[in-house]
């Protein structure tokens, strides 16, 4: 019992400090962002106090109208200050045109701009950071959190100077219309921000938790797009029918409730404004009855009372899109801040000692966090002319190693040499050339088939094209699209086979022309004969290259000059294939149990 109050200060201190923490960010980001646009700030600054002093001299223009031309029956009075009228108003309607132009001009930069900076950052990522992040928070972040940033800038441009300057200016004109009826103005307005500031602080959890149902909605969503066949395969439907109704009434709930408080905002506010204005007219017209106060004073009055109430109402209008702007700025601050584990040399390398050669010496990989290491003191060399294959069991690390070379990751000890020199202190455009990399999964870009083939040289031929289409087995049906080399390619390929996709990314890395070829299970999805073509086409095609290919079936790779067998992310055994069949138990259980399967079928 006694413990239960020692926890409420630190909780009450821990939501206050991450307030503040959102705050910080949100204050940062814009800040930075907005940097480069200070010429059309103060341009929109100076336009929108012109609208603001114009909007303020239109009460007293409205008054003098009443009592000096009106109450008087001057008609040339109210024609000319009339007049004067229309001029002030107009320019008050180009200052805001001006206003909202400019405003919408730096909002949408600002947006632009951290886009920009979030997607440089995330390419920049290795696997680490990805994962770390996941695919569906970094493009919520990205998209939906930008936007959210995006929209408070926008609003607080528009009413960055207009709201406050609108207030204090009210306040004092309303001054010198009549004293006591301001002193009340006064001291009535702080009320009006008190609700609104208790609201917003209660708005800021539940805009965070927000953010994070969007995330798991993304991933929930992306998962059931992504693996459609899987779960119509296994009749899962129904299962992720609920898994997604749930992670969507969490997102209902905590919607729900950040929009209820932030729906109570603007009828908290409009209620007291018009008890406010209630007060106003009832003292107004004590005041005139009494004699200290005209009437066009009066309609000076009220005009400043809605002038400055129209102000508070847009200042909460901004107050209410704060919090979750701060949380959105919290969360798109943490992905600028992180450094990728994968660090660009300082002085980085663009020539090779020895082009076309790749050592791997006594590597090391582990994750962030695990227990155990992906990958122990493994050793590889590849050299021009010869194929190194590396076999191995499902999760042996063969993946991983290969993804060493071109630093999707890098390792936790030991040496990556390519060319000769060590791949950390290497340019990146440098490794790009000299290495050619065929993931797992073969992944080709919305466009056309040229474009994919042209990814890693865009100067390349068609002649060029055609010819590693040709090699890699995937000539035929290229020349049988509607196209041909224009033919559409759909986001991810999928308008392809999986085999399709294979050679087709084959044909990229052909096309490339690298010095070191990383294949990586790239001939999965081919049928045998397919594979014997493509294997034999390969081989009389790189000469000059070295070339690494990670396989599941021993008939891929048994012809290789090198084979490295991996067991539990360790070296298990080097040699040909007759020396491995002698030497590595592992490996012989593999051809062995490959043998039994195909004796089977």
């Amino acid at each position: 019992m006694t413990a239960q109050p020692a926890e409420l200060p630190s909780r009450r201190r821990t939501r206050t400090e991450g307030s503040l923490t959102s705050a910080r960010a949100l204050v940062s980001l814009v800040h930075a962002y907005l940097r480069p646009y200070q010429r059309d700030l103060a341009v929109l600054m100076a336009l929108q106090s012109v609208q603001t002093v114009a909007l303020l001299y239109l009460p007293t223009l409205s008054a003098d109208i009443i009592d000096g031309g009106v109450l008087t029956a001057d008609t040339g009075y109210i024609l000319r200050r009339g007049g004067l009228m229309l001029l002030v108003s107009l320019l008050q309607v180009v200052c805001a045109i001006g206003t909202v132009r400019y405003g919408a001009y730096v909002a949408m930069a600002v947006g632009r701009d951290i886009r920009a900076a979030i997607f440089d950052r995330v390419q920049s990522f290795s696997t680490r950071e990805v994962g770390r992040f996941g695919t569906p928070s970094l493009i919520t972040r990205t998209t939906n959190d930008v936007q959210q940033v995006q929209t408070l800038v926008s609003a607080t441009l528009t009413g960055l100077v207009s709201a406050p300057i609108t207030a204090v200016g009210g306040v004092v004109l309303a001054l010198g219309q009549d004293v006591p009826m301001a002193a009340a103005l006064v001291v009535v307005m702080p009320l009006l921000g008190l609700p609104m500031l208790l609201i917003i602080r209660r708005l800021r959890p539940l805009f965070r938790s927000m953010q994070r149902q969007v995330d798991v909605m993304n991933r929930v969503l992306r998962e059931q797009i992504t693996g459609m066949r899987v779960i119509r395969a296994f009749t899962r439907d129904a299962f992720e029918q609920q898994r997604f109704a749930r992670a969507n009434e969490e997102l209902t709930e905590v919607s729900a409730r950040a929009g209820l408080l932030t729906t109570a905002m603007f009828p908290s506010a409009a209620t007291l404004v018009n008890l406010f204005s209630v007060l106003m007219v009832w003292l107004g017209a004590y005041r005139i009855h009494s004699g200290g106060m005209q009437i066009g004073a009066l309609t000076a009055f009220l005009g400043y009372l809605t002038l400055i109430l129209v102000a508070v109402v847009t200042a909460t209008f901004m107050l209410m899109m704060v919090p979750r702007a701060e949380v959105c700025a919290e969360r798109i601050t943490e992905v600028l801040a992180t450094e990728s584990s994968v660090v660009p040399a300082s002085i980085p390398v663009d020539r090779m000692s020895r082009p076309g050669h790749l050592d791997l010496r006594d590597i090391h990989f582990s994750y962030p966090g695990a227990q155990e290491a992906v990958l122990r003191g493994v050793d590889l060399i590849a050299r021009p002319g010869e194929i190194t294959a590396v076999v191995g069991s499902t999760g042996s690390g063969k993946s991983t190693l290969l993804g060493l070379v071109p630093r999707l990751a890098d390792a936790t000890a030991g040496q990556v040499l390519v060319g000769g020199e060590h791949v950390q202190s290497l340019d990146r455009s440098a490794l790009s050339r000299a290495v050619g990399f065929v993931p797992q999964t073969a992944s080709l870009i919305a466009g056309t088939v040229a474009s994919n083939l042209r990814f890693g040289r865009p100067d390349a031929s068609d002649e060029d094209l055609w010819h590693a289409l040709e090699v890699a087995q995937a000539r035929d049906f290229v020349e049988a699209l509607v196209g041909r080399l224009d033919a559409v390619v759909s986001q991810g390929g999928t308008n392809f086979s999986g085999g399709q996709r294979q050679r087709l990314a084959i044909a990229r890395v052909l096309v490339h022309r690298p010095r070191i070829y990383l294949l990586d299970d790239s001939f999965s999805a081919l049928d045998y004969a397919t594979d014997v073509k493509l294997r034999a086409a390969l081989a009389e095609e790189v000469t000059d290259a070295a070339v690494v290919i990670v396989a599941q079936r021993v008939a891929t790779i048994r012809h290789a000059d090198r084979i490295v067998v991996l067991e539990s992310g360790a070296v298990a055994g080097t040699g040909t294939h007759e020396e491995l069949l002698v030497t590595s138990p592992v490996y012989r259980e593999i051809v062995l149990s490959q043998l039994e399967e195909e004796g089977t079928a």
